[in-house]
């Protein structure tokens, strides 16, 4: 689902949106998510550094959002940003297969042996246990 980030007028496409509560729409088309709780990003090496660079900064000034999660595609990791009340960011960075997440934006624990059960990491990365 497209998500605009009205202070600056951003249109994105995140790779998984989630609303907690009554998502508020830009128009009856319904098309164009205002509320987005949990923004997650798959990175590549095309798009790593916008995801996290300007991409990030566009999504922290959306109110409602408070989790961004970025995931490799590849290697096993993923880092997680938690808006904290002060309006700062805490990041979480978590790299095994037993590994999981606080989704706390959403009520579950992600594990990244979940995210990465179907992957075939071989040809992209290093091996997928970290051992060289």
């Amino acid at each position: 689902m497209r998500v605009r980030v009205s202070p600056s007028g951003l249109y994105t496409y995140p790779d998984v949106t989630v609303v907690c509560g009554e998502p508020q729409f830009l128009d009856e088309r319904r098309d164009t998510l205002l509320n987005p709780s949990l923004i997650v990003e798959v990175l590549s090496p095309s798009t790593e550094a916008y995801d996290r660079g300007r991409k990030f900064k566009h999504y922290r000034s959306v109110e409602s959002v408070s989790q961004y999660l970025l995931v490799s595609s590849e290697q096993v990791s993923a880092e997680l940003f938690t808006r904290q009340p002060d309006g700062g960011w805490r990041l979480i960075a978590v790299s095994s297969m037993e590994d999981s997440l606080d989704l706390q934006s959403v009520g579950c624990r992600l594990a990244l042996a979940d995210v990465y059960e179907k992957v075939d990491l071989t040809a992209t990365g290093p091996d997928v246990t970290g051992q060289d």
